[in-house]
């Protein structure tokens, strides 16, 4: 491979429908129709904001050059769009959707069931991160690079499992809401140690593991295919720090003000 592929292989139109359709979607329904469904409260602001980020990320990873580039050239891009689509766009995601949406689907008695069985905290820890683990193995992610059918079902199989194991931590909804602060800043320090294992064989691998890219010609790096695949294992592994940091703040914070305000609150009583 010596040459870049053209305007649509590199800005997938399919994927730009997909977020446009969502997009249109969640505005004319969630964040301007919610009158027109029972209990449904206010979308507010910082909720657009936060979905449309996420729509925005997830054309970023799967429809821009990222994903070309990444399938075809270079192993480290091919992980910068995994952290992106796996470990940052659930978050936002989950962040948008008011909770009337998903109670919504909750009346489905067979929706509810699978639902809250793959949200289970365990369950959806240890799935995604076993998934994650699996495609990451050689000769799994060398077949499947080789067949896109099965390449995108895996994705989407690791996309909802993604958003299934961000779920019990940023849950839109209260009633659902299984896991104190507490135990949400050791469910996120779990999945911190078992996505460990799957950068660690990438970044101390002294040879090349994925054969797909050991032998392409790349006009616009001057990296090794060993130098890079290193690199994507660290890339991998820093963007996992730091959103796995900042979601460990975001809760902590969160847990602290709470707890000041409800101090407040009883020092109030107290001098009434």
């Amino acid at each position: 491979m010596s040459q870049i592929g053209g305007f649509f292989d590199l800005w997938n139109p399919v994927v730009l429908l997909v977020v446009v359709v969502v997009g249109y979607v969640y505005s004319r329904f969630v964040a301007k129709g919610n009158g027109n469904f029972a209990d449904a409260e206010p979308v507010t602001g910082k909720q657009k904001l936060y979905f449309y980020t996420g729509l925005a990320l997830f054309y970023i990873g799967q429809g821009s050059p990222i994903n070309y580039i990444g399938h075809h050239y270079l192993f480290s891009v091919h992980m910068l769009q995994q952290t992106i689509l796996y470990l940052i766009v659930p978050i936002f995601i989950w962040l948008g959707t008011p909770a009337w949406v998903l109670r919504l689907f909750m009346q489905n008695r067979v929706f509810r069931g699978i639902f809250s069985f793959f949200t289970r905290p365990l369950i959806a820890l240890f799935l995604f991160n076993m998934l994650f683990s699996i495609y990451h193995m050689p000769f799994i992610m060398d077949g499947l690079m080789k067949n896109d059918v099965l390449l995108l079902s895996y994705h989407t199989v690791l996309l909802i499992t993604a958003f299934m194991m961000w779920f019990p931590v940023f849950c839109p909804v209260p009633e659902l809401n299984s896991l104190n602060d507490l135990k949400k800043l050791a469910y996120i320090f779990g999945n911190g140690m078992l996505l460990t294992p799957a950068c660690a064989l990438i970044i101390f691998a002294d040879s090349i593991i994925y054969d797909m890219y050991s032998n392409v010609t790349v006009p616009f790096t001057h990296l090794s295919p060993l130098d890079d695949q290193q690199l994507g294992g660290v890339l991998m592994k820093i963007v996992q720090e730091v959103v796995y940091g900042t979601t460990l703040a975001y809760i902590f914070f969160r847990w602290y003000r709470r707890e000041r305000k409800e101090d407040d609150d009883m020092d109030l009583l107290e001098t009434q």
